[in-house]
């Protein structure tokens, strides 16, 4: 628990509780005046049909209507503030629960759930409590999906020589992101209400990309034309008041527009709104996302790299969210006739959005991935700033397998975990015994979950931690699948057969399984997992193998260059003392019967 990080957390919603409170009173005050306004307006057009010589209403009229407009805008702006300033409380109060250890508020990912990944589904890496669900903040789906990648081996892809690069600039990235609280609450903040959907996004700009448009709209000569009607139709409100112009000319040059609006845009409006409109909501995050970033200025070469892709994506998304916007202005019959006589806003929306779609086509999905990268970026800088107590791995390019760790503990743990210190070298094999719940699972899983964060450049949690690039492969949780009439055992043979068929002789591996063959007799399962380790001894693999065969053992005696054997001790006595620490040797006590005789008692 990272009590700075809470007392922070503490004061920022306490400021920003007060400020919510005061933006709303302003929203009152706000909604009163729109009525008013509008009242008033209404009350000048009637003035102008009942009076002689009235010209001056109608100006009295437009002027109170443009007050109106105003003070909706400035009422907009204000809701903006309280929605933005509610969901960065929410933010803070998120992360309160997170250091408390309820992790319930974010996505656990489930999705990523896959039985037969070679390591994911044995370590807990995604679902509900898992390692995803404890790292992930990110606001758009394209983010979620980058992360889960990553987690799941995304590095594999990549040369030894790239790999290490990479984590050397994720590791800059992250730590110099983890460092600015502000920004990643701010960022965070934008995907509270909903997740950006980001194949939604894709392919809405398909779809915008593909609509056809005719290029009138967008010709200097048919811009000048509009132009010209509208500063004629304010003119002739202006000469009306004057008395220069009759009073109803204004009137029927506001219905000749309307109708004009219409019968240039009717067709393509429908078009637009159709298709631009589902991006409402992610357009907006998108905008912020963009100008949070364009704020920032950024040392580390990913975040200067990303920046850059995303060159020009910020007025690219606020265009479109303009265009959003005016769209909005004409959701209702009244927004539709007045902007269309007073704006001739239909045709406007055809022209902007004809500009944007010629301006922008080219590199909406470099933006989109870009963003789901810093997406990522961001929930793994998180996971930095609240994980104060971890440590940086080291990481060498041997071609073959080493993993170094001191004080290594789990970090679903936390600060009750029992530290340990363990080495392996390369295809060399570690024999684990102990009894049950004396720590063998939680200790492989503990190695396996630290190897994948220190291959994404995040802190792992040990004092010191040297690892080399590997390919990992566990079996630890097999299951039955009787819809398919997988028996258990069944499932275990077709998992180490996955297991063989992953070997490749030029790239290491490490295996870590817990117990070999568990749905057999004994003796059937002591045979075939020596035949298994002598198999796979042979090959370029490294392995950590829990067991309750002590007989499995006796290898270390057969080949004590290739074998060690390691153990979790109890102490029995009234009750079953666990110490949690890994030692030299076999395991001397069990524990099923002595608790199998308490419960009997």
């Amino acid at each position: 628990m990272n009590e700075n990080l809470i007392t922070l957390y503490k004061d920022k919603i306490i400021a920003l509780t007060r400020s919510i409170n005061s933006l709303r009173a302003k929203s009152r005050a706000f909604i009163i005046a729109e009525i008013l306004s509008f009242v008033v307006s209404i009350g000048f057009i009637v003035l102008f049909t009942v009076l002689d010589k009235a010209s001056w209403t109608l100006g009295a009229a437009l002027c109170v209507l443009f007050l109106y407009f105003y003070i909706r805008n400035l009422d907009t702006k204000n809701d903006r503030k309280i929605a933005d300033a509610t969901a960065l409380k929410q933010v803070y109060e998120k992360e309160i629960a997170y250091q408390k250890g309820d992790y319930t508020n974010f996505d656990a990912g489930e999705r990523y759930l896959q039985p037969a990944h070679p390591f994911t589904f044995d370590l807990d890496i995604f679902g509900k409590g898992s390692l995803f669900q404890r790292i992930n903040r990110t606001i758009s789906s394209g983010g979620s999906d980058y992360l889960a990648e990553s987690l799941s081996g995304k590095w594999e892809s990549l040369s030894t020589a790239e790999l290490l690069n990479q984590i050397e600039q994720r590791a800059e990235a992250v730590d110099e992101l983890a460092k600015n609280e502000p920004f990643l609450s701010q960022f965070k903040a934008q995907g509270v209400e909903k997740l950006i959907d980001t194949d939604a996004v894709r392919e809405a700009f398909g779809s915008i990309h593909a609509l056809q448009i005719p290029s009138y709209f967008a010709s200097p000569t048919f811009r000048i034309l509009i132009y010209t009607i509208l500063v004629g139709f304010y003119l002739s409100i202006f000469l009306s008041i004057g008395n220069f112009v009759t009073s109803f000319l204004p009137l029927w040059w506001a219905i000749f527009n309307f109708f004009l609006a219409t019968f240039f845009s009717n067709k393509y409006i429908k078009l637009v709104n159709e298709v631009i409109s589902k991006l409402k909501y992610q357009v907006r995050g998108y905008v912020k996302m963009a100008s949070l970033i364009d704020e920032q200025s950024f040392s580390a070469t990913e975040l200067c790299e990303l920046k850059n892709n995303l060159s020009g994506a910020m007025a690219s998304f606020e265009q479109l969210e303009r265009i959003l916007q005016k769209i909005d202005n004409r959701s209702n019959e009244i927004g539709i006739v007045l902007f269309n006589c007073f704006g001739l806003l239909d045709i406007t929306i055809v022209r902007h959005f004809l500009r944007w779609q010629r301006t922008y086509e080219p590199i909406t999905d470099q933006w989109i991935t870009a963003s789901s990268i810093f997406d990522a970026l961001v929930s793994m800088a998180t996971f930095r700033l609240n994980e104060d107590k971890a440590q940086k791995a080291t990481i060498i390019g041997d071609n073959k397998v080493s993993y170094k760790a001191r004080s290594i503990y789990h970090p679903f743990l936390g600060e009750k975990a029992v530290r340990n210190n363990f080495d392996i070298q390369n295809h060399e094999y570690y024999i684990i015994t102990g009894a049950n719940m004396a720590g063998k699972s939680t200790f492989l899983r503990t190695l396996g979950v630290n190897y994948i964060l220190a291959m994404n450049g995040l802190p792992v949690f040990a004092e010191e931690m040297c690892v080399s690039v590997f390919r990992l492969f566990t079996n630890m949780r097999t299951t039955d699948d009787l819809t398919h009439g997988i028996s258990y055992f069944n499932a275990e043979l077709l998992r180490l057969k996955q297991l063989i068929a992953s070997l490749d002789p030029n790239i290491p591996s490490l295996i870590i399984l817990d117990e070999i063959l568990k749905g057999t007799n004994s003796l059937d399962k002591l045979n075939g997992s020596r035949l298994f380790l002598e198999y796979i001894s042979e090959r370029n693999v490294t392995g950590v193998i829990a067991t309750h065969d002590l007989e499995l053992s006796k290898l270390e005696n057969e080949k004590p260059q290739r074998f060690h054997n390691y153990s979790f001790e109890i102490e029995l006595g009234t009750n079953v003392t666990y110490t949690y620490k890994i030692g030299r040797g076999v395991a001397q006590n069990q524990n099923a019967t002595f608790l199998l005789k308490q419960i009997l008692v």
